[in-house]
């Protein structure tokens, strides 16, 4: 049977793709078929993962290309997906929520926190909101956003926080991670996208997008800390887990080595994953100084983003196409707004593959990219790991998408600001 000429491997991956987008904001009424048909719940529930979601339509998409262009052809695609950054978004998860690194950042935040003449549990909160994310120019978004969430968990959400407060703190979050890692060329995914072949070096970056970045960090941190102060004050917690400090120099400095590491060899899927084996190793033999590491949280990530990465390889004939031609100021938002429905990487990826734009284009792309990472869940790589870690606080533990769209909308408007105005 000849099929229409309008159904192609392309257009069903749009449709299947769409259907994803849909379903990430629908993971409430999966989790209400659960106990409407409680035969297959754990169906249902399965579903209800927002992790889960890009890998099963994923599934799907694979299955009806194999339908329709045969075993070969779609082999052949798979294969040519890039699988490099799920990798590492599992291992740098893994890794920097170990409990000897996760121990060290606390110690420095509250030493910094010291300083600051505000109480405790206003100054970590603030610092978890700002300096944190920030550190994702140096260790990578995924590792800020492991880091900050399992602060977070640890000090506040375990405390009961109103649920306003929990999605203020969500959006705020993924916000200042995605600009936050704008202060170099070589952490941000969707500058490291285009960094080699525009030619940008760090120096670049920073005066052209760091410090407005930080100015916008810096002041999202303060007005969610300063709204909410009352309720922090209230229910900031520093008498467990989040202000112990029990592991040995040594150890914490071995972990520090294996993640600098990985960082180093985060292009070289090989070498890090060889040095995770390492890793794995290495806790095992000092278990006594351990917690548990988060493997399942971070292989539900990977398989999220690994599902991304099939479904959006069939997206460049239209993102492609709408980001050609199109006015500097304007591309600016229309990059913001298509990062909410797709992976901010693939964005400016595909932006770098137009030949001969404009040095206008080129920073309207790439501040469009990171201003609407946090719009989403899949926006930007490091928020499925934010999700994983703080999710079991939220009702159902759910977090609903349209409330973390709209609680992320003021501080996205303050990076808009920001790279417009500055």
């Amino acid at each position: 049977m000849t099929l229409p000429t309008y159904i192609t491997p392309e257009t069903i991956a749009a449709t299947i793709f769409g259907i994803a987008v849909i379903h990430t904001f629908s993971t409430k009424f999966f989790a209400h078929l659960a106990t409407l048909q409680p035969n297959h719940a754990g169906f249902w529930h399965l579903l209800g993962e927002v992790e889960v979601v890009f890998g099963f339509w994923s599934l799907v998409m694979v299955v009806a290309l194999l339908l329709l262009t045969g075993r070969h052809e779609t082999v052949h695609y798979v294969e040519s997906r890039n699988f490099t950054e799920p990798m590492f978004v599992f291992v740098i998860m893994v890794i920097s929520a170990s409990k000897p690194i996760l121990n060290s950042v606390i110690g420095a935040v509250h030493a910094i926190a010291s300083l600051i003449p505000v109480r405790r549990e206003l100054s970590v909160f603030f610092l978890c909101m700002s300096l944190v994310p920030l550190l994702g120019s140096l260790i990578t978004e995924p590792a800020a956003m492991t880091l900050a969430a399992l602060m977070l968990k640890d000090c506040y959400f375990r405390r009961e926080l109103s649920t306003e407060l929990k999605y203020a703190t969500l959006g705020s979050l993924f916000v200042n991670v995605s600009i936050g890692g704008t202060l170099t060329s070589f952490a941000a995914p969707p500058v490291l996208m285009v960094a080699q072949k525009w030619g940008w070096d760090s120096a670049f970056v920073f005066t052209h997008f760091g410090w407005k970045a930080t100015l916008a960090v810096f002041a999202t941190a303060f007005i969610v800390t300063f709204r909410f102060r009352s309720e922090l004050l209230d229910k900031g917690c520093f008498d467990g887990a989040c202000s112990k400090i029990d592991t040995p120099k040594s150890v914490a400095l071995v972990h520090m080595i294996f993640l600098a590491s990985v960082v180093v060899f985060a292009h070289h899927a090989a070498i890090f994953m060889g040095l995770f084996l390492f890793f794995l190793g290495y806790t095992e033999a000092y278990s006594k100084y351990q917690d548990r590491l988060i493997l399942r949280e971070g292989l539900m990530v990977a398989f999220f983003l690994g599902g991304l990465v099939v479904l959006g390889g069939l997206q460049s004939w239209w993102l492609q196409s709408a980001l050609t031609g199109v006015e500097p100021k304007v591309l600016y938002y229309l990059a913001t707004a298509l990062t909410a429905i797709t992976d901010n990487a693939a964005l400016t990826y595909l932006a770098s593959l137009v030949e001969g734009v404009s040095p206008a284009y080129q920073y309207a792309v790439v501040a469009g990219a990171v201003t609407g990472g946090g719009l989403t869940i899949i926006a930007n790589a490091p928020n499925p790991a934010g999700v994983a870690i703080l999710k079991t606080h939220f009702t159902d533990e759910t977090i609903s998408p349209t409330a973390l769209l709209l609680s992320a909308t003021p501080p996205t408007l303050l990076a808009i600001l920001a790279f417009q105005l500055l």
